[in-house]
Order: C-alpha cells, then sequence, then structure tokens
C-alpha cells in the first residue's frame, strides 16, 4: 500500500508508525518462538507422519521450525478426530449427520492455525521482510472488502466486459424484461443450418462461457461454424419479486421461438447450463405436452441435476432454520447474490475463503488477474419467491422427478416424455452438481443419451478448451446401469471434450448454409439493439 500523493502527512506519519509498531510486535513475538525451538525439535521430529503431505496450508519450509511443526501437527491430529468423531456417530439419520459434518469440518477449516497472523509463520516471515508494510496492504485489503461486503479473489481492475473478457463479436437482436438474446457474428463462410441457443444459469453471468478469446466456448463454437445465440439473464430487482419458475420456462421457449422464426428454421440445438440445464429439461417436458418437442433438435445438459436425491452438500442448506434465515435477508422482493456467493465458497472453504484470508490478509499480496475469478465474484441476485420455490420443489421436496408433482405455464411436468436427443456431462470432482446427482437424468428420459464425465469440476470440467490440452474426459458406448459401472468400462481421452460433442451434435444435422443474411446479427427481421456483450451483464 503505497501513500497517494494527496495523503495529508500525518496520515502518511500514521500508517508508517502503524507499520513500525506492527514490526516491532512480530519481531518480539518471533523471537519469543525461536526460544522454544531447540527444545521442541526432537518432539516435532518424531510426530512428522500426522502432517498431511498433500495439505497446501502447511506446505512452506517455514511449518518445518519445531514451533510451527507442532502447531501443524496438533491441528491435524484435532481435524481428524472432530470429523471422524461424526462419522462415527449412533443413531443419527444421515441427512443430519452429512450437516454435522459440514458444519464441523467448517469450523475445523476456520481454526487452522495458517488463518492466523500469530501462528502462520510465512505470515511472520512476510512481515519482518517488509517491515510490516505486508500486514498494513492485507488490513487495507480487509477494510475494502469489509466495506462492499465480498471477499476479493482477483484484481477488480483486470477485466472490462467487452473489451478484455466477454468479447466475441456479436449483437443482442432481442429484448425483454427478463433477457437480452445476443446473435454472434459468424466466423465461416458457411455454418450449421441448425442453430445453437445456449442458456447459462441465471444464478451466474453469462460469460462463464465468454472469457479471453482462448477459453471462450461461445467463440469456439463460432469458429466450428455454428449460429449461436446465448441467453443473458437480467440480475433481479425489486421489478422481479413476483418472478417465478414459469417465467424462465416461458423465457426459454421464447428465445427458442424467436430463433427459429429470426432464421426461418424448424428446430434449434439447446444448452442449458447447471439450473438452467434443470429449466431446460421443464422445458423440453412442456413442449413434449405441447406436441411441440420438435423444436428441439438436440439438448445439452452441462453439469445439470433434475434428480436432486443425491444433490451433495448444497443440500445442507435445505432446511426449516436455513429458509427462515434465507427469507429474513431478503430485500424488495429479491436476494442479494452476495449471500449465494457465500455459501457456494463455504463448500470449497480452504480454497475460496482460507486460501484468500491468507494471501491478501495476512501476507498483503497483490490480487491476481484471473478472469475465471473474477466472474466468480461478480455476483448477481435472484427473484426471492422463485429462490425460496426452487430450494423447497426441487432441493427439498424433488418433485421434478415425480411426474405431475410440479405444473408451469399450465402444463403439468412428466420428464419421462422427454424423447430429445440429449447430451449430458457431468464433472468428476463437482461440488455443486456431482456426477452421480447429473448421472440420474438418465434415469428419467426416453431418448437417446449419451452421458461424458468430464476431468475436474463444476467450471473447469466444462471450461477447457482443446489448445490447452488439460484434463480428460471418459466415455462408455456400453450399455450400463449405474455410474460406477460407467466409469469402470470407460475409455479415458486426454484434454477437451468439446470436439466429441462437436461430433455429437453433428449426427443430427451436419447441413451447412451461407454465413450471410439472418447470419449475420441484425441482417434479418430484427434489428441489432446494441453490441454483445449487452446491457443486463453490466447491471449491477
Amino acid at each position: 500500500m503505497t501513500d497517494s500523493p494527496n495523503q495529508p502527512p500525518e496520515a502518511a506519519d500514521a500508517i508508517k508508525g502503524m507499520a513500525e509498531a506492527g514490526t516491532q510486535i512480530v519481531n518480539f513475538w518471533r523471537q519469543g518462538i525461536d526460544s522454544w525451538a531447540p527444545l521442541l525439535a526432537p518432539l516435532a521430529a518424531a510426530g512428522r507422519d500426522k502432517v498431511h503431505p498433500r495439505d497446501k496450508r502447511f506446505s512452506g519450509t517455514e511449518w518445518e521450525h519445531p514451533v510451527f511443526d507442532l502447531m501443524r501437527q496438533g491441528y491435524s491430529v484435532m481435524s481428524d478426530y472432530m470429523l471422524g468423531a461424526v462419522e462415527n456417530l449412533d443413531n443419527v439419520p444421515p441427512d443430519q449427520r452429512a450437516r454435522i459434518a459440514f458444519a464441523v469440518r467448517t469450523i475445523v477449516e476456520a481454526m487452522s492455525p495458517a488463518n492466523s497472523p500469530l501462528t502462520n509463520p510465512v505470515a511472520l516471515n512476510r512481515a519482518v521482510e517488509t517491515k510490516g508494510q505486508s500486514l498494513m496492504t492485507g488490513l487495507q485489503h480487509l477494510t475494502d472488502d469489509l466495506k462492499r461486503g465480498q471477499l476479493t479473489h482477483t484484481d477488480p481492475q483486470a477485466f472490462r466486459l467487452g473489451e478484455n473478457i466477454a468479447v466475441t463479436p456479436g449483437k443482442v437482436v432481442h429484448q425483454t424484461p427478463l433477457y437480452q438474446l445476443i446473435q454472434y457474428a459468424p466466423a465461416t463462410e458457411s455454418v450449421l443450418a441448425t442453430p445453437l441457443v445456449i442458456f447459462p444459469p441465471w444464478i451466474n453471468r453469462f460469460y462463464i462461457l465468454d472469457l479471453t478469446a482462448e477459453k471462450s466456448f461461445i467463440n469456439w463454437c463460432v469458429d466450428q461454424g455454428i449460429t449461436v445465440f446465448v441467453v443473458s439473464w437480467k440480475s433481479a430487482d425489486s421489478s422481479m419479486s413476483e418472478v417465478v419458475w414459469d417465467d424462465y420456462i416461458e423465457a426459454q421457449i421464447d428465445a427458442i421461438d424467436t430463433v427459429r422464426e429470426l432464421l426461418d428454421v424448424e428446430q434449434v440445438h439447446t444448452i442449458g447450463y447447471c439450473v438452467a440445464g434443470t429449466t431446460l429439461a421443464a422445458t423440453l417436458a412442456i413442449l413434449a405436452a405441447r406436441g411441440e418437442a420438435h423444436k428441439v433438435r438436440s439438448a445439452t445438459f452441462f453439469t445439470a441435476q433434475v434428480d436432486f436425491s443425491r444433490a451433495g452438500e448444497l443440500l445442507n442448506f435445505i432446511d426449516d432454520a436455513q429458509l427462515q434465515l434465507i427469507q429474513s435477508i431478503e430485500t424488495d422482493g429479491y436476494l442479494d447474490g452476495r449471500y449465494l456467493a457465500l455459501s457456494f465458497n463455504l463448500l470449497r472453504g480452504k480454497d475460496l475463503i482460507w486460501s484468500t484470508v491468507v494471501n491478501n490478509y495476512l501476507l498483503g499480496q497483490d490480487y491476481p488477474a484471473f478472469d475465471l475469478l473474477h466472474w466468480n465474484g461478480d455476483v448477481t441476485n435472484l427473484p426471492a419467491k422463485w429462490h425460496r420455490a426452487y430450494l423447497c420443489d426441487l432441493y427439498r421436496d424433488n418433485k421434478l422427478v415425480k411426474p405431475g408433482a410440479l405444473s408451469a405455464l399450465n402444463v403439468p411436468i412428466d420428464l419421462t416424455k422427454v424423447e430429445t436427443p440429449s447430451f449430458i456431462q457431468a464433472g468428476r470432482e463437482d461440488h455443486i452438481a456431482p456426477a452421480e446427482s447429473v448421472w440420474k437424468i438418465r434415469g428419467h428420459f426416453r431418448g437417446p443419451l449419451e452421458f461424458l464425465l468430464a476431468g475436474s469440476g463444476h467450471i473447469a470440467g466444462v471450461v477447457n478448451p482443446p489448445a490447452q490440452m488439460k484434463y480428460q474426459y471418459w466415455t462408455n458406448t456400453a450399455p450400463v446401469s449405474s455410474l460406477e459401472e460407467f466409469v469402470a468400462g470407460a475409455a479415458e481421452t486426454k484434454g477437451s471434450w468439446w470436439p466429441y460433442w462437436h461430433e455429437w451434435l453433428e449426427r443430427f444435422g451436419a447441413e451447412r448454409i451461407a454465413a450471410d443474411g439472418a447470419r449475420v446479427p441484425g441482417g434479418g427481421k430484427l434489428p441489432a439493439i446494441e453490441d454483445a456483450p449487452g446491457s443486463y451483464v453490466k447491471t449491477r
């Protein structure tokens, strides 16, 4: 943290004085710890095997100091005991045990000696080396985050929508109070005759699929000769207090019909990511019930769930007490996206909360320029009424897989009526939509299904461009009845699964037409409203 040229001299002197005082305290503390080292060295060496070798929190050589070594050893023993005690609880229902385990794990992660400036030797050394400047910078980071009510994971000035992120050329060609429809400009002389409509999660900004050009799924699809449309959902405000699931389903149908009419095509391909995939499943069921299933040639589901019986740790947030808490923090008919961000961060507390505390507050490091973390912190608000219904009807009561238990647009939802060819992608390490939960789609749809298991998790498992040659994916064409059987007989392929999906897509029509007329944004019946990425994605 450098002095501002407009900073009063007395303020600069106060900051300098605080830094010097902090350095003296740290030096005094460190000298006291060092005095114990000779006495404790044999004891620390004898218990070194108690430390988990893959725990990055304690991997630095500074932790080999006998005093800090014993701290991490004691913490490892204590955390193993506490987590093991939960597993051994008798006469406790499985769902309650899971909630207790989640709570205990959250507490244990918070208790780590790595999280305190007085028990983290890396932070202590850093404070001495910088003469207290790291502590002052960390304090400024903490103060800024308290003001914004949210952890900062990346440099907030590093990315600008439409300039160095979400830059695939396109135009907004259709707009409603709930969403904007973006059409992307063709990059090839010819394109597939059947266009693609992508529904990203309405719980996040759409540009997770249009990060930097090298990572953009949207840009990659355009380069393959696909006419791509993407829905950009509006972040909720007080005007959306009465928005419910029916509205999102109606919006998906509206987007499908708008593209069909604009391009004069009978069918579209669709993609639903996460919760938008759940909504897409309901949309397909309603179209089938109306006799309109022909409008969708294929459906692809990125890490999407329809059967929530094995929905993972998010189920820990779904009980009467949690639902009452959520209702208490709703404002003007919507739920502030910062609360949702905290809930998701808690699922990976070590990586998304405590590592940030250590790096940004204790070490005073500069924020990295990381596009994915920038997107992760760019939160969206949700309509409160629909959010509560989603948690109750889907997560708690699992009604979507019970034919007729839910209705939308006055049509009972029955997933067993869905015969649309579907591609189902799951992430092996997904902590939001576990692979075993995504797999369950296969037990409800009746059309031809292709299941693919991707390496990594909920985001990196999807956003894995071929050029990076990262991770892997598994496929298995044999008839199997469980995810375990699928994995046991699966073939592993290194790298991105995107080309595999593209080959699958072309099975349902490889015909190409000239990329002109309505295939160019603004060149058809719908004039361009504004440039991509549009204004809805920028609304805070």
